[in-house]
């Protein structure tokens, strides 16, 4: 039953074997070029540390974004590809009766295609995973985001429960349709739209935020803002390392309340570098609600495990539906 998966898989295996020399190529260089650009322009001696972020910021965020999606987008089409055609394919076709007629269990033949591609999966998901944030890996420390919701999905163990739950995802969808085209649409389709639900409704709750009041420096803010009745935000304040929740940060006094419009009015003159200097020497806090920059790994376990139990529950799934209601 392996030799036979491996002969029906090793078509697509060649062309990711392909596909995978090329990006590790392009992974070695891209981290080989970061990592030239970081020693010139962060980590030298008298090199300005934030003068030189901005210019890694600048040369590399488009590249490191695009790259990032590519990653994302390889589980996809894994699950779409090599998931869904797997079972779908053979119950459009036909074919799974000349097994079925042999001495293999449905049980049997179902787990050794899904253990095959899953493991196949998970091995070209993981190493791209680990070449790219290897290659990031001078991005990151120079910027200390790696909790942007851009950035998060594309390293470390998020691909792989992104790779596990596409490919299980495409079998039991397969299962479910029995027709190739619709499943691996239907399975492209569910990937995209949880791969939106999670940063947004999901991810932000794993753990509960941290609010707290953050001492306002002048450097810390890329735009302040007053309404008629003196409430100051400030847009753009963070905490290092940190996903930072709020969109704004409204300023307010050490006792926690906001300043009056009095107090404010005569930092607005409209020099901004002016304007933040004069609200810092009112030593006022900004309210921010974010998640801290130590709980990183703690989310990436917590969302590799989600994405692993979403694909145990749909493995569960097929498991029960084979022996049932197909011939």
């Amino acid at each position: 039953m392996i030799w036979l998966t491996w002969r029906q898989f090793r078509g697509q295996a060649l062309v990711a074997l392909v596909a995978l020399g090329a990006l590790a190529i392009y992974l070695v260089i891209l981290g080989l070029q970061l990592r030239s650009a970081y020693d010139s322009n962060v980590g030298c001696t008298g090199c300005s540390v934030d003068s030189g972020t901005q210019l890694l910021e600048d040369k590399y965020f488009s590249v490191l974004l695009l790259t990032g999606f590519l990653i994302i987008l390889i589980p996809a089409a894994i699950g779409a590809f090599w998931g869904a055609p797997l079972i779908a394919r053979e119950l459009e076709t036909g074919t799974h009766r000349l097994v079925w007629n042999q001495s293999i269990t449905r049980t049997r033949w179902l787990a050794v295609k899904l253990s095959f591609v899953t493991l196949a999966a998970l091995a070209f998901t993981g190493a791209l995973s680990l070449l790219f944030t290897w290659a990031a890996s001078p991005y990151d420390r120079a910027l200390d985001d790696r909790f942007d919701p851009l950035f998060f999905p594309t390293r470390n163990l998020a691909p792989l429960g992104y790779a596990v739950f596409a490919v299980v995802a495409g079998i039991a969808i397969g299962l479910l349709t029995k027709r190739t085209v619709i499943a691996m649409a239907v399975t492209l389709a569910a990937f995209t739209a949880i791969q939106i639900l999670m940063p947004t409704v999901i991810r932000p709750h794993l753990a509960g935020p941290v609010t707290e009041n953050v001492q306002f420096t002048a450097g810390g803010a890329h735009g302040i803002w007053t309404n008629p009745s003196g409430r100051v935000s400030v847009e753009g304040y963070d905490v290092p390392g940190a996903w930072v929740l709020t969109n704004e940060a409204i300023l307010v006094d050490s006792t926690g309340a906001q300043p009056g419009k009095a107090a404010t009015e005569a930092c607005f003159t409209g020099d901004f570098e002016k304007d933040k200097a004069c609200l810092e020497a009112l030593n006022l806090h900004s309210v921010l609600t974010y998640q801290p920059a130590d709980r990183y790994w703690t989310f990436q376990w917590l969302e590799f495990g989600i994405y692993l139990l979403l694909a145990m529950l749909l493995a569960g799934y097929a498991f029960w539906r084979i022996p049932r209601g197909l011939s």
